[in-house]
Parts: structure tokens; sequence; C-alpha cells
């Protein structure tokens, strides 16, 4: 008589279709995510490709450091940040706290109205705003009816930098608006009433209850937009094409024009790569410490 086998429980076989599934998906993302960012590293390291790459030390860093056009490119992408992410943040928060009025009409096309931008083609919208703010486009007009002089806007760098920065707040703030709500959502609607009764205005509650209780959520938009400000890219191609001469560039954009446009040079395209990598991650734990409220 053969002996029985025994039963495979219910937690081993819960845990094997998970397994199952999760082994695919860290695989590909290894494949596609983590093993080019290693050869990203070890290539900032080299002069040259494959075989014929020698190991060149620090030396694509070192570049780094006397290269003007990258530090045109730092500065601009830094402005940006520090400029755009504030603001759109702000406004973002004001916009979900008027939209979470359970009260007001129509809130959900002023919901949709508001995120449509983010649901826009990078390039459709770089090119309307490449319209409205051409010299004989919609807002040079207006301020022709005002009585205010026309502004060559793509032909001077602060006013190309304003643009791109007005064309991101238009197309994130209502992405970030979402996650706004969702938080907002979340927050149980006893602790307002609560609050109103111990004689808390609408101010009070937003900045003491409001902004406290979002904090994670808050903490959460700024390392994303914080990340992809400083990968900034289809603005800077698409609406100045990094004009006038190189003063709207972005770090994206200088790397992509000396990996495929200009001469290849790949190593040190890797090194500024890398170099945005580690920025990234230091703000990211920057903002992480400072928004951390444990002891």
């Amino acid at each position: 008589m053969q002996p029985k086998r025994k039963k495979m429980s219910l937690q081993k076989r819960h845990n094997l279709i998970g397994w199952a599934f999760l082994i695919p998906a860290s695989l590909l993302i290894f494949i596609f995510c983590f093993y080019p960012m290693v050869q990203a590293i070890l290539l900032s390291f080299k002069k040259g490709m494959g075989a014929a790459g020698v190991w060149n030390g620090i030396g694509n860093y070192t570049r780094i450091l006397k290269d003007k056009t990258f530090r045109q490119c730092l500065f601009n992408t830094v402005f940006y940040f520090i400029i755009q992410v504030p603001i759109m943040l702000l406004l973002a928060l004001i916009l979900a706290q008027l939209l979470n009025n359970k009260d007001l009409k129509f809130k959900g096309l002023f919901r949709t109205m508001i995120f449509l931008p983010c649901a826009t083609s990078l390039v459709s919208y770089s090119m309307i705003f490449k319209s409205l703010f051409a010299g004989d486009g919609f807002v040079n007009a207006i301020l022709t009816h005002i009585g205010m002089q026309p502004v060559d806007w793509f032909q001077n760098a602060w006013a190309a930098r304003f643009v791109i920065i007005i064309a991101l707040i238009w197309r994130w703030t209502g992405y970030n608006m979402v996650f706004y709500l969702s938080g907002l959502q979340n927050i149980d609607s006893s602790i307002y009433e609560a609050a109103r009764i111990d004689g808390a205005n609408g101010i009070q509650q937003f900045f003491k209850m409001t902004i406290p209780l979002l904090k994670p959520t808050i903490l959460l938009t700024a390392i994303m937009s914080t990340s992809g400000t400083l990968q900034l890219f289809d603005e800077s191609v698409n609406l100045t094409a990094g004009g006038p001469g190189k003063s709207t560039m972005t770090l994206a954009h200088y790397i992509f024009n000396i990996s495929f446009v200009e001469t290849p040079k790949f190593n040190y395209a890797a090194a500024l790569s890398v170099f945005i990598l580690v920025c990234v991650a230091i703000l990211s734990a920057i903002q992480m410490k400072v928004g951390d409220s444990r002891d």
C-alpha cells in the first residue's frame, strides 16, 4: 500500500501563487531597469564602448566641472524646479480643497477640466503653447489689445523660461490635485465639524488640520515633482528647442543631444545621467527627512 502524500497547506499554496506572479515581473524590472542602470554607471567610468572601452576613472566626472553648457543646463533645471514646483503644488492643494466641497455644484465637471491637461499629449500641448506665445499668437494679441508692447517670448531667455514654467504648471497641477483630493476624501468630516464647533474658521482649519493630515501625500507629490523636474525633457525639446542658444535647455535635453544629436559621447552622457540620479536621490532623502514626523 502506497503511503499517502501530504497535502500542501493553504498558506504554502498562496505563497507559491504569489511568487509565481512576482518572479516574472521582478525579472522584467531587473532586465529593463536595474541592469541598464548598473551598465550606465560602469560606462560612466570608461572611455569608449564595448570591448574597446578602457577604464577612465573619474575622468568623465571631472569633465562635468569644466563644462559651461552643463552649468547653464543645471541652472535652467534648478530654476524650473525652484519656481514651478512650489507654485504647482500650492495651486493643486488649493484647488483640491475648493473642489472637495460637498455642496459645490458641477464639481465633477470642474475636476475633469482641471485634470484634462494631464491627459494631453506632451508634444501636442507643447505645440499649442508654442502657437499661443508666438510673435503673432494669442498672448501677444491680448497684450496689444490692452495697450502693452508684444513680447518676443522665444527670443528672450527669461521670457522663454517663464513660458516653460507656465506650461508645466498648466499640465501638471491637475495631476497633483487628484492626489490631494484622494487624501482629503479620506479625512473624516467629523474632524472639521468638531473644529467648527470649537470656533476654527476655514483658514485655520486649512493650515492647522488639512495640511498636517495631508503631509504624507504632500511629501509624495513633492518627491515625484522633484524627480520629474530634474528629468525634464519634452518641454525643452518641443517648446523652445533649448533656445535661444542654450538658455532654456535642461539636463535631460543636454544628455540627449550629446548622445544622439552631436558627435556621440555616451560615456560622458552616462556620467551626466548618474549625476541626475544622485541629485534625485539626495533631494528625495532630504524631503523624506524633513517630512518624517516620527520621533
